[in-house]
């Protein structure tokens, strides 16, 4: 018996250690407020982005707004700095193109980052915000994503919930990941 509290002890320990990673990689903190039919509602903590804007559909603005991103973080910067990987990769539809994002580790404020060799990457510093997220797994591609725009649209509809924002769309595993085992996720900005 005292091995199994000590194991449950262990394990719920561990999952607090990691509340605010996924696979080891730093993502954005939230807490979780309600766990509705179908989604949560998340208050996000301020965080940095680093981001550029990419012409072209889904899936090209997020392949080449990922390369251009990631190459400023592995070492492709001014001072050739690496900075750590985080998750998730967030996709944002803006004018005729995409807005794509990575969270900085959290040391880090925008005047400690390294400059970005390209001056479509820049740099924010988020607001605390409510959202409304909705996981689902396997590939994401352009209808898929509306589809699970919508589903969302309408529980938060049902639900009585207005919508200020989104959607957005979150990306937490690599290309190779198979897709049953992919964590993507939709989300609405909540009026407070």
């Amino acid at each position: 018996m005292k091995r199994l509290f000590l194991g449950a002890f262990l394990a719920v320990i561990a999952l607090t250690a990691s509340a605010d990673t996924y696979k080891g990689y730093e993502m954005p903190p939230f807490e979780v407020l309600a766990s509705r039919q179908g989604y949560e509602i998340r208050d996000y903590a301020p965080h940095v982005l680093a981001t550029v804007h990419q012409k072209g559909s889904v899936s090209q603005s997020a392949s080449a707004g990922f390369r251009a991103l990631a190459g400023y973080i592995f070492g492709g910067n001014a001072s050739g700095e690496k900075i750590a990987m985080t998750v998730p990769v967030q996709q944002v539809a803006e004018g005729s193109g995409y807005t794509i994002s990575f969270m900085m580790p959290a040391k880090y404020e925008i005047g400690d980052l390294p400059p970005a060799k390209s001056s479509d990457i820049t740099f924010s510093r988020t607001n605390p915000e409510r959202l409304a997220v909705r996981a689902f797994s396997g590939y994401a591609g352009a209808a898929t994503l509306r589809r699970k725009a919508a589903e969302l649209r309408d529980l938060l509809a049902r639900d009585g919930l207005q919508v200020v924002g989104g959607p957005r769309f979150a990306y937490y595993d690599d290309p190779f990941t198979l897709p049953w085992r992919r964590r993507n996720e939709v989300a609405f900005v909540l009026a407070e």
